[in-house]
């Protein structure tokens, strides 16, 4: 074999870092050990993967289109060396997900995977749609969880779990006592929303279509709960997935709201998995966990 594991390590982090420094950094190496074995794997097979300019390090067309070959091979040389290590093939994972479901989804499955036998590690980033898209695109991330829709590619996205966005209201707003809302009283009520971009902004104003450029939106924030807050003190009335005010419906501190039929919240939530990934025993752990919520 002409190339060696510790060769392709120095690849994909020179690939991610985009500098030879720091990509020697995250693997404990020299710089000049870290510079030495790429420049020996692209003279092994007399090919060039990086165009260099200065320090910076850019990956041209032939190191993108081995960097995910790359990434498959190593995630299988990790797998193999946990079951010759007599671990359990479920390891660790790096796991993104979108607000809704990094803060009120993802964590109890979480513990759920953490508490198998071998105790292995997750790691959660919770962000936007695109943030979360990106970082699987690049191998920062094993798996993602949105709820926002999306078309890549490079992508796998495969349907996870349905949910339904709602709209809702203080117990003290003059819609709690009303039957259901009209599209004049959508128009008339003041908004409290989450910002542009994100997966709930999305569905909304899909099921809010004809209507759009009527509402008046007071704030657009992008946290759940800073919403309801802002609901609850009767600043406007909100619109936010079903999952998030399962308990503020339970108390009473927010009541829903019913709205015209043709209104429809109702959404989805996906997987997603970049197309060359070596798909993991792990990974599919995780989503097996997931589906049984």
């Amino acid at each position: 074999m002409k190339y060696s594991f510790r060769q392709l390590e120095v690849f994909l982090a020179a690939a991610h870092f985009q500098n030879i420094t720091r990509a020697a950094e995250s693997l404990a190496m020299s710089q000049s050990a870290a510079s030495s074995a790429l420049k020996e794997l692209e003279n092994q097979f007399d090919i060039q993967l990086f165009d260099r300019v200065g320090k910076r390090l850019q990956l041209n067309e032939l190191g993108r289109l081995y960097r995910p070959k790359v990434e498959a091979v190593l995630a299988q040389a990790n797998e193999l060396e946990q079951a010759f290590s007599k671990h359990s093939e479920v390891g660790a994972l790096k796991v993104g997900a979108t607000l809704t479901i990094g803060n009120y989804l993802a964590v109890g499955v979480m513990a759920d995977y953490m508490n198998t036998p071998t105790h292995p590690k997750v790691s959660l980033e919770v962000a936007n749609t695109s943030t979360i898209a990106r970082r699987v695109r690049d191998f920062e991330l094993d798996i993602g969880l949105i709820e926002g829709e999306l078309h890549s590619s490079e992508l796998e996205v495969l349907p996870w779990r349905g949910d339904e966005l709602v709209v809702f209201c203080s117990p003290e707003h003059p819609f709690a006592t009303k039957g259901t809302l009209t599209d004049d009283d959508l128009r008339q009520a003041t908004w409290i929303m989450r910002e542009q971009g994100s997966g709930t902004r999305q569905s909304f104003e899909r099921g809010m279509h004809g209507l759009l450029s009527d509402l008046n939106v007071l704030l657009e924030l992008e946290h759940t709960e800073a919403i309801k807050r802002a609901v609850e003190t009767n600043l406007g009335i909100g619109c936010l997935s079903e999952v998030v005010l399962e308990d503020a419906f339970r108390r009473g501190s927010l009541v829903p709201l019913k709205v015209p039929e043709h209104r429809q919240f109702d959404r989805q939530f996906y997987f997603i998995l970049h197309k060359q990934k070596y798909r993991s025993a792990g990974i599919d752990a995780w989503m097996e966990l997931c589906r049984r919520l």
